[in-house]
């Protein structure tokens, strides 16, 4: 540890105000002693990091930290701040921020000793030495463990020393009791009572901070509720798994995570907390004892559906429906594409009157180019009509997994007989997600259950579901569905604008995030009921999408000296992902400069979108970019429209990006007569 943090990686007197300050404060020091080879692209990567989640601890601490390929070596940087910075946390600003650099290839040894630190910093007596530090060198001493710290008060039970036996987080065996939990590793018992045993699993993104301090708060908690605790800690400094005894000893299990459990059908049937790793580390014992509880209750946990597994874990029910939702859309979108490019490829081939030539399976000719486009569209239009049974039934599939396959499909086929369209489907889909999620929650009979997932639970979510759809919830939602489509059908002049420029701020409001999905996922659904409104709110949302990494690209290239060399690199690939429509090719420069990039995003979508509505724009095809320029109606204005919403935002961008370099030069040239002398000689002769 004393290689990775030396007094001039020490700041006691931070004077930063605002985390991405600190970070820079601190990263600046880790420049000057040639452990970071890029100041601009190291800040990018912390600042990404920092994008997935606040990095702000309860107690006053901060702790951004990466993996970065501009790290040469993994380094600790400290700053101690008078007036606070806020990172986040819910109690208030950080004054004690670690920045903490681990190199993208780092090895399991050095990230070992970064978990060190992160396990330290629950202890309170460590962070109160911290706050006493008078010079770098006695605060390095300490975060290095060469200085001991002092005892916490007497009245708070005393912490384990850090030297002492395997915390309860480590695998190990024991002498007695259950299988993986040592004798007494969560305090004693009373004579002849099972302590309660909990396993937990925490993990974060990085895997380099939280995972270990949810994992020291829990174990910290346990020991003070006399309760058993084992821990995986799925971080970067690699894992061993829990074993299958330490598992089924267990009497319930604790994810504190913000990354996908790994192997988390291991724990089915266990009763189960599932919170971000934040949570284990503020509300350790809250955690706990609601572990209790479920036990107490008797609460099982099932093994979760392949879309949970695939995604973050979410705390509040707004995020899951969001999650389910979107695994509709996600599989419905191939549809789509199929179905729009096949259409609009036969109206190309044969005109719009294509959509009155008779089945081709009655009648056919080789060699007209009519009876091809027909082929074309009606091909096209078959894939269409499966657009809203398998909204429906991934929606539920999302929900309940396979058992929820079979009503989901056919709700969404109830919703194509009564025309209630898209908005049906998603209606559908939730209400027979729902019933097989109400009926696996039933006390079923030991006879039954080998046949619940093929037979019982599809033969009853899908009566339900038919039921009502045909006879309570059908007939309004087609009545809304009709209402919206009549809408987008007489979308024109000052309205069709509007819509635009809404549709253009969604999309770069979060570059593939929520709020872009809300307004693609509308465009979508547009889409299974085409009309000439609807094919232009999905020209508007596709054009609006292409604008913020092509002008990245573009701004990199008319001045790159406001940009890191990762950057310019990074605006090399945008080109391409913008012409592609990939959004998110804009997100690492949004990550390293938020308040500059996504407003200008901002301004060049709705620039694109207002225009794209004002031409009247066509698009049948989900996605494509300029690979599917051909199938749009009025593709040079639709080119016209890209072109400026590009060149406004990588216009702003360019101008923010200037003001703030021509402030940010006084005070370099005044900081840097402050840090001239901060290296040694010796160690400036070193670096160089």
């Amino acid at each position: 540890m004393s290689e990775m943090i030396t007094p001039q990686l020490v700041d006691l007197d931070l004077s930063a105000e605002s985390k991405e300050g600190a970070a820079r404060a601190l990263a600046e020091r880790m420049v000057a002693l040639g452990r970071v080879t890029d100041l601009d692209g190291f800040l990018a990567d912390v600042a990404a990091r920092e994008a997935q989640m606040p990095t702000g601890l309860e107690g006053g601490i901060g702790i951004p930290h990466c993996r970065s390929a501009h790290v040469t070596t993994p380094t600790l940087a400290f700053g101690r701040s008078t007036s606070g910075i806020d990172f986040g946390a819910p109690d208030g600003p950080a004054d004690l921020i670690f920045l903490i650099a681990a190199p993208a290839g780092a090895d399991d040894a050095h990230l070992s000793i970064l978990s060190t630190l992160a396990r330290r910093l629950m202890r309170p007596d460590f962070v109160a030495a911290l706050r006493a530090a008078t010079t770098p060198a006695e605060a390095a001493a300490l975060v290095a463990g060469e200085s001991e710290n002092p005892a916490p008060p007497a009245t708070n039970p005393a912490p384990p020393a850090p030297n002492s036996a395997p915390p309860a987080f480590e695998e190990r065996g024991s002498g007695g009791g259950a299988p993986g939990f040592g004798k007494g590793r969560g305090g004693e018992s009373p004579a002849g009572q099972q302590p309660f045993r909990v396993v937990a699993v925490t993990s974060c993104p990085t895997g380099i901070a939280h995972t270990y301090m949810a994992a020291e708060a829990l174990t910290q908690a346990a020991q003070a509720e006399g309760i058993e605790l084992t821990v995986e800690t799925q971080g970067s400094a690699g894992f061993t798994k829990l074993t299958p005894e330490t598992i089924a000893a267990a009497d319930a299990a604790v994810f504190a995570h913000d990354v996908p459990v790994r192997e988390r059908a291991r724990f089915a049937g266990k009763p189960t907390v599932d919170v971000g790793v934040k949570a284990g580390i503020n509300r350790p014992a809250e955690l706990l004892q609601e572990a209790r509880d479920k036990a107490a209750r008797g609460e099982i946990s099932t093994t979760p559906t392949p879309v949970e597994e695939a995604g973050e874990p979410q705390d509040g029910y707004g995020a899951k429906l969001r999650t389910w939702l979107m695994s509709g859309v996600s599989y419905m979108v191939p549809f789509v594409a199929a179905g729009g490019l096949l259409i609009a490829l036969a109206f190309a081939i044969g005109g719009y009157e294509i959509n009155t030539a008779p089945s081709v399976a009655d009648h056919f000719v080789w060699t007209e180019a009519a009876s091809w486009a027909a082929l074309l569209f009606q091909t096209g239009g078959l894939a269409f009509g499966f657009l809203v049974p398998v909204l429906a039934g991934y929606i539920a599939y999302g929900m309940a997994d396979r058992p929820g396959l079979v009503p989901g499909f056919v709700g969404g086929a109830v919703a194509l007989t009564i025309n209630a369209g898209f908005l049906g489907g998603l209606i559908a889909g939730l209400i027979a997600g729902g019933t097989v999620l109400a009926v696996q929650r039933l006390k079923i009979p030991t006879a039954l259950r080998g046949i619940m997932p093929v037979v019982v639970l599809p033969l009853i979510g899908s009566a339900v579901t038919a039921f009502l759809m045909f006879l309570v919830v059908g007939k309004p939602v087609a009545s809304l569905q009709q209402a919206l489509t009549d809408w987008l059908s007489g979308l024109s002049g000052a309205n069709a604008i509007i819509l635009g420029v809404i549709l253009g701020l969604m999309m770069c409001f979060d570059l593939g995030g929520p709020l872009n999905k809300v307004a693609y996922a509308f465009a979508i659904g547009g889409l299974a009921t085409p009309n000439e409104g609807s094919l232009k709110v999905m020209a508007a949302v596709m054009a609006a999408g292409m604008v913020p990494p092509l002008a990245m690209a573009l701004a990199t290239t008319v001045r790159g000296r406001l940009f890191s060399k990762t950057e310019r690199e990074n605006g090399k690939a945008a080109w391409f992902l913008g012409a592609s429509f990939i959004s998110e090719g804009a997100i690492p420069f949004a990550a390293a400069d938020p308040l500059r990039v996504i407003p200008a995003s901002m301004v060049g979508g709705a620039v694109t979108g207002a225009l794209s509505m004002a031409f009247e724009c066509t698009l049948r095809a989900p996605h494509g970019g300029i690979f599917v320029i051909p199938l749009i109606g009025n593709p040079l204005l639709y080119l016209i429209a890209i072109a400026a919403g590009t060149a406004t935002t990588a216009g702003l961008v360019i101008l923010l990006k200037g003001m703030r370099k021509q402030d940010e030069s006084p005070r370099q040239q005044a900081g840097a007569a402050e840090a001239a002398p901060l290296p040694e000689p010796a160690q400036v002769t070193t670096a160089a």
